[in-house]
């Protein structure tokens, strides 16, 4: 018979996968995995201000990291900076700023590799709700978003043309982003949010014709991985939370390797 904190960390971990997955697509379409990276980092200064307020951390962490997401739509709008080099700053300073600041938290000791990597076998009944109430908004947006979604990450310009509020729907992606991260970072850390994302998505890319199949492809590979990296971490005795991101990275290196001896046959 499984254990509590088996089933919840399994709820947990499928629930994440069901609307991180897709959204991940969406990541690798608009290759956008150093923005969530970023964003992810900087969720650690989110940590420690909500062990500092003695508040729920997920809640302390989504504030930051939609404090982040607006910065980064703003500062993406100057010419002078490129992109990349504004992530790469946000991203390592975020990083350092939150482990220092966690670790300047008065009281118990803080546990920081359990959020660097997540600790899944800890999560509470008000973490699930967060990942099922959470992942309930994500699906329900990306539904109601999906062609302008699509159309903005797969052809820019020709969005532009249809008439289609870039902005808007950049904002809107990036502001999910934040969501999803927010909810992940307790699960698999700060530092496998984004593999958690994307690796789903590289794995169903092959045996995709549709980016609708690859999104749905994309969740059941994230259920898949979940299942198979948890039961490797009880076998081995190894954290879940990195155990499922090398579950997911073996399956997307065989999709990958599949499609590269199909291209030189």
């Amino acid at each position: 018979m499984l254990e509590p904190f088996f089933l919840r960390a399994l709820a947990a971990g499928i629930g994440l996968g069901l609307f991180a997955a897709p959204l991940g697509c969406f990541v690798v379409w608009s290759r956008m995995a150093y923005i969530g990276e970023t964003i992810a980092q900087a969720g650690l200064i989110g940590v420690a201000l909500g062990l500092l307020l003695n508040t729920d951390v997920t809640a302390s962490v989504l504030a930051v990291t939609l404090a982040v997401s607006g910065l980064l739509i703003l500062l993406g709008r100057q010419q002078i900076v490129p992109l990349d080099s504004i992530l790469g700053l946000l991203a390592h300073a975020g990083l350092a700023l939150g482990v220092i600041a966690a670790s300047l938290v008065r009281g118990p000791s803080v546990d920081l590799m359990s959020y660097l990597f997540g600790d899944i076998f800890a999560v509470s009944l008000t973490d699930l709700a967060w990942v099922w109430g959470g992942g309930a908004v994500v699906i329900a947006t990306l539904v109601w978003l999906w062609r302008p979604l699509l159309a903005v990450a797969i052809h820019d310009e020709l969005a532009a043309a249809e008439g289609v509020d870039r902005g808007l729907v950049r904002t809107a992606f990036t502001l999910l982003l934040a969501l999803t991260i927010a909810i992940a970072i307790k699960i698999v850390g700060a530092l496998l949010v984004i593999a958690v994302l994307i690796m789903p998505a590289v794995a169903a890319r092959p045996f995709s014709g549709t980016p609708e199949r690859m999104a749905v492809l994309s969740a059941a590979v994230a259920a898949l991985g979940v299942t198979g990296g948890l039961a490797l971490s009880l076998a081995g005795d190894i954290p879940g939370g990195p155990a499922i991101v090398v579950v997911l990275a073996a399956m997307a290196g065989v999709a990958l390797a599949g499609t590269v001896r199909r291209s030189t046959t």
